[in-house]
């Protein structure tokens, strides 16, 4: 649905979240020398500017990534992302905010790859000239596709090195984004069944919100993780994001103890109301 922009929400507290997981786990695919691909299924125009008037409309990062910022008691995956939305900001103000492409660009290596898909003509348009500000290496080793992440993903599964990283991102505008979110996942493990996919979605009334981490953990793989946080307690008419969740599926066997340290922290500094809390759950395998 063309209507969704990101730059609207650019570093509110499921951005925190979603980045903070994201940076984590390529560090962890780092650790080998093995080349690996990053598949972004909706990836936005992957850098913002906090001080344009779409992200100041609602000013959403106010109660995200700006009550981080400054700060110098961040438990380490915390402390990790930050330090690369700092790369961003190099004059000490935060002005800019580095969506889940830039995020992954900070982390490659030369002889990784990132895949990214984006409809909105818009986004998309701004995401390649954002890319060719980059330089000649960031455009080598990624390339952008104008169509359907969803359908798109599957070409590409399994990646040429048999290592990789789906991240499944939909603004779920469009209620059948959750459909379409668990068939990605269902069927991209029948392709590449050692893959790491993980896949963001919202806290919101709708009962498909509620459903989605639930399907998500019956599918049939050797192990799984979500965390999810929640910054207030729904609103009485029923409508606004009031927490996020991540699920990860072949998640680093590292990444549960590193919540399980950061997520008290991360719920205390972002809550609104005192209705907040963190969900940590996992199948290990």
């Amino acid at each position: 649905m063309f209507s969704y922009r990101h730059a609207f929400h650019a570093g509110n507290h499921a951005d925190v979240l979603k980045h903070a997981v994201l940076a984590h786990v390529l560090d962890y695919m780092n650790r080998k020398d093995t080349p690996y691909w990053v598949i972004d299924t909706h990836a936005g125009a992957g850098l913002y500017r906090l001080d344009s008037d779409w992200a100041n409309k609602n000013a959403e990062y106010a109660d995200g990534v700006a009550r981080l910022w400054g700060r110098d008691d961040l438990p380490p995956l915390f402390a990790r992302y930050m330090e690369l939305v700092r790369r961003h900001n190099i004059d000490g103000r935060l002005r800019n905010y580095p969506g889940s492409p830039w995020l992954t660009l900070e982390a490659l290596r030369e002889s990784d790859r990132l895949r990214l898909f984006e409809m909105h003509p818009s986004e998309a348009e701004v995401l390649v000239r954002n890319l060719e500000h980059q330089g000649r290496i960031a455009l080598r080793q990624t390339t952008v596709y104008d169509a359907d992440g969803f359908e798109g993903v599957k070409a590409l599964l399994p990646p040429p090195p048999r290592r990789g990283l789906v991240l499944i991102d939909p603004s779920y505008e469009d209620k059948q984004d959750y459909r379409r979110a668990l068939t990605t996942v269902k069927e991209g493990v029948k392709r590449f069944a050692t893959g790491t996919y993980a896949v963001w979605y919202p806290q919101v009334q709708r009962r498909e919100s509620t459903d989605l981490p639930r399907q998500l953990e019956r599918l049939d793989v050797k192990s799984w993780l979500r965390v999810a946080l929640s910054v207030k307690k729904p609103a009485a008419t029923g409508f606004g994001l009031h927490g996020s969740g991540m699920f990860l599926v072949n998640p680093p066997w590292t990444l549960h103890a590193a919540l399980k340290e950061a997520m008290p922290w991360l719920t205390g500094l972002l809550a609104q109301d005192d209705r907040a809390h963190f969900v940590l759950e996992q199948r290990e395998g």
